[in-house]
This record gives C-alpha cells, sequence and structure tokens, in this order.
C-alpha cells in the first residue's frame, strides 16, 4: 500500500513539472504558488485626498468656515478620516527557467478581503490610546489580476475617531507634533483558496495644521 502511494505522489509531482502551470497541486494546500507585492503605498489628509504622497500630514481638527453655516466668527469642527491608497500585483514564487516559464494560470489572481492598520513610534512607545492611536481592521473588495498588471484600491488610513482620542486630541490645542508609523497589512484569497497577505509602511506625522477653507 506505501509503495502504490509513493508511486502515486512521485508521477502526480512529475506531471506537475512537465506541465509547469503555476498553481498545480496547491488547489488546496495553504501555501499559494502566488505572492502579493506592494508596488506603492500613500497617503493624503481627508480635507485634500486628492495629494496623495509617500508621507501623510494629518491634521488632528480643521475649522471650516464655509460652507454655511459654517463662518469666521461660527466655525464648525471637523474630524477627518486621513485616506490611504495601495497599489497591489501578483508575482509567481516560481517563475520557472528561461526555456520552461511558468504559465500563469487564472487561479493565481488574488481577492483581497481586508485590512489591518497599526500604529508605531521610532522611540518605542507604543502603548495603544496612550502612545499611539488604537489599531484597527476593516474591510476592502478588489481583485489583483494574474497577469501581473497592478490593481490599486483606497481605504481609511486614520479613522477620524482616533482624532479624538490619546494621544492624538491633545494634539488640538497647540503646536505639538507626533510623528509614526502606520504599518498597513493587506490579507486576501487567490482562486485556488489560499490565504495571502502583505505589509506596508507609511510615515504620519499629526499636529494641528492649518486649515485650508
Amino acid at each position: 500500500m506505501t509503495s502504490k502511494l509513493f508511486r502515486y505522489v512521485a508521477v502526480a509531482t512529475s506531471l506537475c513539472a512537465t506541465t509547469m502551470v503555476a498553481g498545480c497541486g496547491y488547489a488546496r494546500d495553504s501555501r499559494s504558488p502566488s505572492r502579493l507585492v506592494i508596488d506603492a503605498l500613500q497617503g493624503a489628509p481627508g480635507a485634500n485626498p486628492g495629494t496623495l504622497g509617500g508621507n501623510l500630514l494629518s491634521d488632528v481638527i480643521s475649522l471650516l468656515t464655509s460652507p454655511a453655516p459654517c463662518s469666521d466668527f461660527t466655525p464648525c469642527t471637523t474630524f477627518w478620516n486621513d485616506v490611504g491608497e495601495v497599489a497591489l500585483r501578483v508575482q509567481l514564487r516560481d517563475i520557472g527557467s528561461i526555456t520552461a516559464p511558468t504559465t500563469v494560470s487564472s487561479l493565481n489572481a488574488v481577492t483581497i478581503n481586508r485590512y489591518h492598520v497599526a500604529y508605531r513610534r521610532a522611540d518605542g512607545r507604543n502603548t495603544q490610546g496612550v502612545d499611539v492611536p488604537y489599531a484597527f481592521d476593516s474591510g476592502l473588495t478588489f481583485t489583483v489580476p494574474a497577469d501581473g498588471t497592478a490593481a490599486s484600491a483606497g481605504f481609511d488610513l486614520v479613522r477620524n475617531v482616533a482624532k479624538r482620542e490619546a494621544p492624538l486630541a491633545a494634539l488640538a490645542t497647540g503646536e505639538t507634533f507626533i510623528t509614526m508609523i502606520a504599518d498597513v497589512t493587506f490579507y486576501g484569497r487567490d482562486l485556488a483558496g489560499n490565504d495571502l497577505s502583505v505589509t506596508g509602511s507609511i510615515g504620519i506625522t499629526f499636529g494641528n495644521f492649518v486649515d485650508e477653507n
């Protein structure tokens, strides 16, 4: 019985090597033949979401003087969600050789289904709700094609509720700034059912910046 099983596995492995199809033998495995690669991770303040960049200047509070009923005499206190944008692509773990390159399969496409944001400081003071905002998870759905073409999607990088809690709330009345790093992990699953994830980082400076009304 053991020798028959060994011969079966040997034949299956040989067929996989001969066909060189990405995902062969991995349809129900926990290891995906694909990997996720972050081409770009950017952020923008909620008041100006079109100004994406490699570092984020996060305004912890905004005083809007327009439109009505907001005015110079009765400004409206506003807490913006800061946004992020990620560009992801799929790369095969085994690209084969020049004479026998690995063939991309539709099973190599990856659908992102959620993400996680955690903040840290360079000085090592990383207590959530004291030194840095609380980490959070949220949903995000888009598919990264198998052919290596990048796919982009927007997401919340800083929640407005974090600006009303420690340590960010204290920055609203003063000229103090705190610089942090946000580590963003994206989770997904290839079309064969294998789980994947990838993490990128972006610098954020929190403070009470001049409002642009």
